[in-house]
């Protein structure tokens, strides 16, 4: 249905506006046909104490700003327009009534665009009004057809042109309406903006043999040649009904399978396969094949064929079962645990038929079900030793699968009893072993001396990190007295641990083995090794060694930046 007010918006805002400010009214867009005129509707205002002796105005073409120098449509003052607008622009208006109409005549394609008015009251008062209106030129009658036209069903088509133009009016026909009913002219109707059209309309029930059907609407003009015609193809629309599709199928994994629907509508209709809401393909066509090239498990279920237009729909189903091997195990359940806490963790998976599942942990079984989809595993109050690689395995006559997943254990330092220091004449190594999760920190102190070493400072410590295992080593030189007191403290966000680190002796038997002589040769090469080391500050990359009663650390030198 065609509705339009019988007093305009644009109107309206123009009664309720007058006096007291800038501004113009006109319509944002208006249309009409090539090689007629348009109106286009215009108001303007401005502030009442300025009462101008004379008004003028000029209309601009696609910019406002005169610093453009865009085309002048329109100029009240002089009468000079653009070439394009020559014997063809002139004001229908009258400025000193605030009344800015403007009329074109002879219209052709590229006077298409926006119109701009600009208020001339003498001096400085000047304005360019922001509003504007976009004429569009056209050549075609709008011809406005339902988007749903079904068999049965009442219809109403209209064709709409635009009547802007005062000195020519257009008529309208229906071309191809034989069998579709007679038209009803509405006649000469106004929009919101103030711009007019002339409406005709035509009511029918339509028909399936109406589908196709080329309708068409002219627009002529008395005592002219000009004509134009549009036209809109009828698509009468029924719903569709599915005649073919398979029966139940069954299969074996890696297997071909090929389903089949087919439907009948009019228009087309868009089939779908899916499966458990998942469309798996789909296209607009009479029948649609679902190719299943080597069936997997996932395949198994319920598929659906849905065949659909805007009008209606059908459906019908097909079960196909696939006998298949486990999916790969999912694991839900607590990776990272606290030690002492509870840990659950469960497996399930699905097959056909349904599987042996089973958790093991370095090839000792923990838990195990036979031919159910789930397995729980409980472990109460967690250790260090449950940290690492857990697997689940679920298997069945078609095959199996297995996933493995890490089960994190985080628990305070401890400090390992290998860790002690050794000295070896005024050199002192001080190892500290500690098994912490997450990683924590090292501090050597002396007590002694007041002194507190960290593992941040690479010329005294040295730190490397395996699994769980955190090895430090302290480097102590030029100790010609006693051996120190050290205390290694680790800590991370469960807790703190110091140790004091014994001194063993071996080394006091080495120098007894070899004698005054070799222990002097011993002491000279060592003495040797750490100048060369400190002269040349070279820092060396390798891995550490106990080695007759002492760290040594083997490995290769890099130049220190």
């Amino acid at each position: 249905m065609i509705f339009l007010t019988t007093l305009p918006l644009f109107w309206i805002m123009i009664a309720a506006s007058r006096g007291g400010h800038w501004g113009a009214w006109m319509p944002s867009s208006i249309s009409a046909f090539e090689g007629t005129c348009v109106s286009i509707p215009c108001r303007f205002d401005f502030p009442d104490e300025l009462r101008p002796a004379i008004v003028h105005g000029v209309w601009y073409f696609n910019s406002p700003y005169p610093k453009n120098y865009p085309p002048v449509v329109f100029k009240s003052r002089t009468q000079v327009v653009h070439e394009s607008f020559q014997g063809r622009s002139r004001l229908l208006g009258d400025l000193g009534l605030r009344n800015c109409t403007l009329l074109l005549s002879n219209l052709s394609p590229e006077l298409g665009g926006k119109y701009y008015f600009r208020g001339d009251l003498g001096g400085y008062n000047q304005y360019t009004f922001s509003e504007h209106s976009v004429l569009d030129i056209i050549n075609t009658p709008n011809i406005v057809v339902p988007p749903e036209v079904v068999a049965g069903t009442e219809v109403e088509v209209s064709c709409m042109v635009p009547d802007n133009c005062p000195e020519l009016r257009p008529e309208l026909s229906w071309l191809g309406h034989d069998g579709l009913g007679e038209p009803t002219v509405l006649g000469r109707l106004r929009e919101d903006e103030g711009t007019w059209v002339q409406v005709s309309l035509l009511h029918f029930v339509p028909t399936r043999e109406a589908n196709g059907h080329r309708l068409g609407c002219q627009a002529s003009f008395p005592n002219t040649t000009l004509q134009f015609e549009g036209y809109a193809s009828l698509d009468v629309k029924y719903p569709p009904v599915i005649v073919e599709m398979n029966s139940s199928v069954e299969a074996i994994e890696g297997s071909h399978v090929s389903l089949l629907c087919g439907a009948d509508s009019n228009p087309l209709p868009l089939l779908t396969w899916m499966r458990d809401g998942t469309v798996l393909q789909e296209a607009v066509a009479e029948s649609l094949f679902l190719e299943l090239e080597e069936v997997t498990p996932g395949e198994d279920g319920i598929y659906a064929c849905l065949a659909e237009n805007a009008y209606g729909q059908d459906n019908r189903t097909v079960g196909l079962s696939v006998m298949y091997a486990p999916w790969k195990p999912t694991v839900n359940g607590t990776v990272v645990a606290v030690e002492g806490e509870t840990v659950s963790i469960l497996c399930s998976t699905q097959s056909n038929p349904d599987p042996i599942l089973t958790i093991f942990k370095e090839k000792q079984i923990l838990a195990t079900v036979i031919y159910e989809s789930e397995l729980q595993l409980e472990l109460p109050a967690v250790t260090p030793e449950d940290d690492g690689e857990y697997w689940c395995v679920a298997e069945n006559q078609y095959g199996q699968r297995a996933t493995a997943f890490n089960l994190s254990v985080e628990f305070a330092p401890v400090i390992l009893l290998e860790s002690h220091c050794a000295a070896a004449r005024d050199t002192v190594q001080c190892l500290c072993v500690v098994k912490s999760n997450p990683e924590p920190s090292v501090a050597f102190e002396l007590p002694s001396r007041n002194v507190t070493v960290n593992e941040t400072e690479r010329e005294f410590v040295y730190s490397e990190r395996s699994g769980l295992l955190l090895t430090s080593i302290l480097t102590l030189r030029g100790q010609a007295q006693a051996p120190p007191r050290v205390i290694c403290t680790s800590r991370n966000l469960y807790g703190t641990k110091s140790l004091e680190l014994p001194f063993q002796g071996a080394h006091r038997l080495m120098w007894a083995k070899i004698g005054p002589v070799g222990a002097v040769v011993a002491f000279a090469i060592l003495i040797a090794i750490v100048c060369y080391i400190t002269q040349t500050r070279r820092k060396v990359r390798g891995a550490w060694d106990w080695r007759g009663g002492f760290w040594a650390f083997v490995g290769s030198a890099q130049s220190w930046t």
